[in-house]
């Protein structure tokens, strides 16, 4: 059999073999709906891209994989008394399905109703669009049928380095100051860095633009900028990248009224409120900031019975600790600077 780390982990714990519905859409190329249909003598393998196979020379490939699929939160078995024992737990205990981190971190911000978006921040940012219909277009990935959950469609769009960027541009100043010092001086630099401008696609362009050569760049740089400067302009191009993204998600038929954030990018108010100016939509920031943890648990819930779908669990565990709202001013500001540099 050839599957996922994490249907291995499955196995092991409960001895059941079986796939992710939400993997096998958005990593397989399956059919995430159709997955979870039982086979027949006339489909034996139903949402599998068995033409695929054939084309690629390998049409073993799908009774190789997982034969049985599942949506997250469904329950895969029961620990093994082998499995309990190890892991010092009771037997019998409730093994729920998950799925990949990104996806489960969509759970964790309540992003499973069609028009919202949830970002993803980290060395990198993750554009994670739910929609009714599984639309698609160039620049972005998918839509993936059937994820996160049935249902629901994900498209997706991504920024490679973004993050990444700020933790070279702080090794590369070499000295002690801290992201909260490096921020503050940033804030008092106004938007638009004094005509520094910087491009975040370090290694390469996902969205809107497929570049896998696009560089990055630091263009009207003068001896009157300072480390401020360099930092507020890659802090800004990250979030014009964002913009980027938002715009060719929309411009697919994906259009979002807010942005619910999570990850690294939380714990600098400078740059969500950046963020909330340059994309001119609210930044929402949920009470548990590490969404995938909270999402591993709603599915957990759900499994075990506790609530009776994922959607219920969500409405129970997910709550909005606030909203930063872009400042008028200085959205125009960044929306005149979009339209003449960046767009």
């Amino acid at each position: 059999t050839v599957c996922e780390y994490q249907d291995y982990m499955n196995f092991k714990l409960t001895g059941v073999i079986c796939a992710s519905s939400c993997n096998a859409a958005s990593r397989w190329h399956w059919d995430g709906e159709e997955c979870l249909e039982d086979p027949t003598p006339s489909r034996p393998h139903p949402g599998r891209p068995t033409s695929m196979y054939e084309k690629l020379g390998i049409p073993e490939l799908a009774d190789k994989l997982p034969q049985k699929c599942l949506p997250m939160g469904s329950l895969v078995g029961s620990l093994t008394e082998e499995a309990a024992k190890h892991l010092k737990l009771p037997k019998g205990l409730p093994v729920a399905q998950g799925g990949p981190d990104a996806f489960v971190g969509m759970i964790g911000l309540g992003c499973i109703n069609p028009g919202q978006l949830c970002l993803i921040t980290g060395s990198s940012h993750l554009h994670c669009f739910v929609s009714a219909k599984p639309t698609t277009a160039p620049g972005t990935w998918g839509a993936y049928r059937g994820a996160p959950l049935p249902g629901i469609n994900f498209i997706e769009g991504g920024q490679s380095s973004t993050g990444s960027i700020i933790r070279w541009a702080k090794k590369l100043f070499g000295d002690n100051a801290s992201y909260k010092e490096l921020d503050q001086e940033a804030s008092e630099v106004p938007p638009g860095s004094e005509g520094l401008v910087a491009l975040e696609t370090f290694q390469g362009s996902r969205t809107p633009v497929t570049d896998p050569l696009a560089r990055g760049a630091l263009v009207g740089l003068t001896l009157s900028h300072t480390r401020a400067h360099v930092w507020r302009a890659l802090m800004e191009a990250v979030a014009f990248g964002t913009r980027g993204c938002i715009q060719g998600l929309s411009q697919a038929g994906h259009a979002c009224d807010e942005i619910i954030i999570a990850g690294g990018a939380t714990r600098s108010p400078v740059w969500l409120q950046m963020h909330a100016d340059v994309s001119g939509k609210p930044v929402v920031i949920c009470e548990n900031a590490d969404a995938p943890l909270l999402g591993c648990a709603i599915l957990a819930s759900v499994g075990a019975g506790v609530h009776k779908s994922v959607k219920d669990a969500v409405k129970a565990m997910v709550r909005v600790e606030k909203r930063v709202e872009p400042t008028k001013d200085t959205a125009k500001a960044y929306t005149d600077l979009f339209d003449r540099i960046y767009n």
